[in-house]
């Protein structure tokens, strides 16, 4: 690990990277990981089976990917400090929905509303943020702010298995949207004072690139992205970690059930994952910034495939620890590579649109995974043949991925 990377970002605008972390962290209410641990209690108050519970999910999910593409740019016209107050305070209305639920096409608008809020757009301005205002630094920054997803995964699920246990799946959902309130909009608003002035020395950047006798990087518009080949051979692995890794959190106490481990058990192991992600992010920074992140990428899916594998050819419950640090992995790298990746392929002048696309189609995924997961469960299916199915499914992606970002392989359109 870099520490002079790390220390030069502290140096350049600690209350920013800081303020990256809070948007991460914060967005777990709306995460599949948190969402699933209330599974069990909202099966069994609404008498839903795996199927259905996944296509509530779904239906909720893919409404959400649907929208987001275009509440996601609008982070390329709004004043930052006024989309993270609106974002926020959705996501505070979000948990309060989700608590007051009485039937179940209300939890559809809640799982939408959800994830809206917290996994899309919260997620959202938390990498996008970074990638746009560190032009230099970007993948430390990136790091950074990754830290939040992982210490929320780390301390998140146990506590929330237990408040559930202790006060019921509502008060616990409640009392979420209380801290979005009274804890995480003050906290970021003071974390973004002073933001005109980094935003004008942004768009300075922009003008001076336009000037500059060099020749400046391509801007690429959306338009633009959705006619380059590479990006459709790019989809497919891109929507890799989203749809398994979101299943595997949403089923986790299931698959937990058909190994014979108790809910406590995988839950409070959740630490060994975030740990890995933390690491790994924080390694994968420095390097991002020295070597690119286009290098990388084609490499993310390998932690994930081998975890899939690993937990397929074994039931013993020491095999949760391998098996979520290579998971964890897996998400630090992809949340450090591809973020850093578009603003490498496109540019960052309308980096939120074109990011807001490839994150809409990886909530798509993510709506597809448990669903399909649930459903082949249902239908007889064991565990470790869903496994290897999705084993098999990354395997695809990250060819298609090695392929699109071949150097010479050039961005010739669709």
């Amino acid at each position: 690990m870099s520490l002079a990377a790390y220390t030069r970002l502290a140096r350049l605008d600690p209350r920013f990277v800081v303020f990256g972390f809070t948007m991460a962290f914060a967005s777990s209410f709306g995460q599949t990981y948190f969402i699933g641990v209330f599974g069990p209690s909202i099966q069994a108050e609404f008498g839903l089976g795996h199927t259905a519970w996944g296509a509530i999910y779904m239906a909720g999910t893919l409404a959400s990917a649907a929208v987001l593409p275009f509440t996601g740019k609008l982070i390329d016209r709004v004043d930052l400090r006024i989309y993270t107050a609106l974002v926020t305070l959705g996501l505070a209305g979000a948990c309060a929905l989700a608590a007051s639920a009485s039937a179940a096409w209300m939890l559809v608008l809640a799982i939408f509303a959800l994830r809206q809020t917290g996994q899309g757009l919260s997620s959202h301005i938390a990498s996008t943020s970074m990638v746009r205002y560190f032009e230099h630094g970007r993948g430390s920054a990136l790091a950074v702010s990754a830290v939040g997803y992982a210490a929320a995964e780390a301390t998140l699920p146990v506590l929330v298995v237990t408040l559930i246990a202790a006060h019921g799946w509502r008060a616990t959902y409640t009392g979420a949207g209380l801290v979005q309130v009274l804890l995480v909009l003050p906290m970021v608003l003071w974390l973004l004072r002073g933001h005109g002035a980094r935003h004008h020395a942004y768009l300075a950047r922009l003008v001076d690139a336009g000037t500059s006798g060099a020749a400046p990087q391509r801007s690429w518009t959306r338009a633009d992205v959705l006619r380059d080949r590479r990006f459709y051979l790019l989809l497919p692995g891109l929507l890799a970690p989203s749809a398994v890794v979101t299943a595997m959190f949403f089923h986790h106490l299931t698959v937990a059930d058909a190994k014979g481990w108790s809910h406590a058990w995988i839950t409070g192991s959740y630490a060994i994952y975030a740990a890995a992600s933390v690491t790994t992010s924080l390694l994968a920074g420095p390097i991002i910034d020295r070597i690119g992140a286009v290098r990388l990428v084609p490499l993310v899916l390998s932690p994930m495939i081998a975890g899939l594998v690993l937990l397929a050819a074994f039931d013993a419950a020491w095999v949760v620890w391998p098996y979520l640090a290579l998971f964890g992995v897996c998400s630090g790298l992809t949340y450090t590579a591809v973020s850093a990746m578009w603003a490498e392929l496109y540019g960052v002048e309308h980096v939120g649109a074109i990011r807001s696309l490839g994150f809409a189609l990886s909530v798509f995924g993510s709506a597809l995974g448990p669903v399909a997961m649930g459903a082949l469960m249902d239908a007889g299916f064991a565990v470790e043949v869903v496994l290897l199915a999705f084993a098999a499914y990354g395997l695809l992606g990250s060819a298609l991925m090695r392929l699109a970002l071949t150097p010479g392989a050039g961005s010739a359109r669709a």
